[in-house]
């Protein structure tokens, strides 16, 4: 008996192989290829687009700008001076500021109930009153105590001296800022802290490292790249917080703007004044910030991206690459025949 085998009947698991044969229907050849089409971000690219456009035609052609108003002041010697008060006022800040908040966040963190205690309600207290009422407490710090002195607890005073004379307005401001700014820095020190592996602790305890070497060698480096990015930004909000110290008189940025433009009426560029300096002064803040946290970043990236100097460095080097290649004579290839001939 003579069995025969047919072959299976092409299905569409069955590609046709020959030259020119159309493909098979769930062949990924015959499906049409439709790219995407994004209306609604077209739609809102040109809207925004056009809105910057109107925002930047309003700039340069509307008359209450003042730009010849705002040229003549931004660069003036009472603005500049008053742009040094103001970077004064969040030096000193900033520095006593995390200096008292890094004892507040360690004070936190000790096992003594009291030290806990006295740090918890500092930071309570401190950041649940507003920057300007603290401010003008300290601005009238001499009408509550008029002598300040140095003597036994709850015995004779040996040393006293005015309060007025001892804390001037400029030393008001600082306390009010270290204060207020050292009740949030406490809480950013804890928690970059706390984000430290609790093992790295054992560690070096088990090698016999003192406490305070642990802290200092190891603990702040690596809790630094969880400190760095919220720090700044207190920083940042803190120059920019300098602005409230107008309530004591103080020549800063703001005040100095606010008394030209009650003299001279000139309102809106005067403010445009002070807005480019802010702008000006968080930018360097921002650059300084991007560089010192890509530093303390080297620890957990080995290779970090390039910075935008290192970018610029390297498209320019590129383009000169490019030009240099294209100045480059070209010399014709000979063709080749026999080995040692040539044609």
């Amino acid at each position: 008996m003579a069995s025969t085998t047919g072959a299976a009947p092409p299905g569409p698991a069955t590609a046709d192989l020959r030259p020119g044969a159309p493909p098979a229907p769930d062949d990924p050849a015959s499906l049409k290829v439709v790219p995407a089409r994004h209306y609604a971000r077209w739609a809102a690219a040109v809207a925004v687009a056009v809105l910057v456009a109107q925002f930047v035609h309003g700039l340069a052609t509307n008359p209450v700008w003042e730009w010849g108003v705002f040229r003549d002041y931004v660069l003036s010697e009472t603005i500049v001076r008053a742009v040094w008060v103001t970077l004064q006022l969040t030096a000193y800040a900033t520095v006593l500021g995390f200096l008292l908040g890094t004892v507040l966040a360690f004070m936190r963190l000790s096992r003594s109930p009291v030290l806990q205690t006295v740090a918890w309600t500092y930071i309570w207290i401190f950041r649940s009153i507003p920057m300007i009422v603290q401010l003008v407490f300290w601005f009238n710090l001499s009408a509550l105590y008029r002598e300040l002195g140095v003597g036994i607890p709850f015995g004779p005073v040996f040393w006293s001296v005015d309060s007025n004379s001892l804390i001037g307005t400029i030393g008001a401001a600082i306390i009010g800022l270290t204060l207020h700014q050292a009740a949030y820095a406490a809480e950013i020190v804890r928690g970059g802290v706390i984000a430290v592996d609790h093992g790295q602790l054992e560690a070096a305890a088990a090698l016999g490292i003192p406490r305070l070497r642990q802290i200092r060698r190891i603990v702040l480096p690596q809790a630094m790249r969880a400190i760095l990015p919220t720090a700044g930004n207190e920083i940042i909000g803190l120059l920019k917080g300098t602005s409230v110290v107008y309530v004591m008189s103080i020549g800063e940025l703001f005040y100095q703007v606010q008394v030209i433009y009650g003299r001279n009426g000139r309102v809106i560029p005067l403010l445009l004044v002070a807005t480019a300096w802010y702008v000006v002064l968080t930018s360097l803040l921002s650059v300084a910030q991007y560089y010192v946290e890509r530093r303390y970043a080297r620890g957990a990236d080995r290779t970090p991206p390039p910075t935008p100097v290192q970018r610029a460095r390297r498209f320019v080097r590129t383009l000169r690459e490019a030009a240099a290649r294209r100045d480059r004579p070209v010399v014709p290839l000979k063709t080749l025949g026999p080995v040692g001939e040539s044609r």
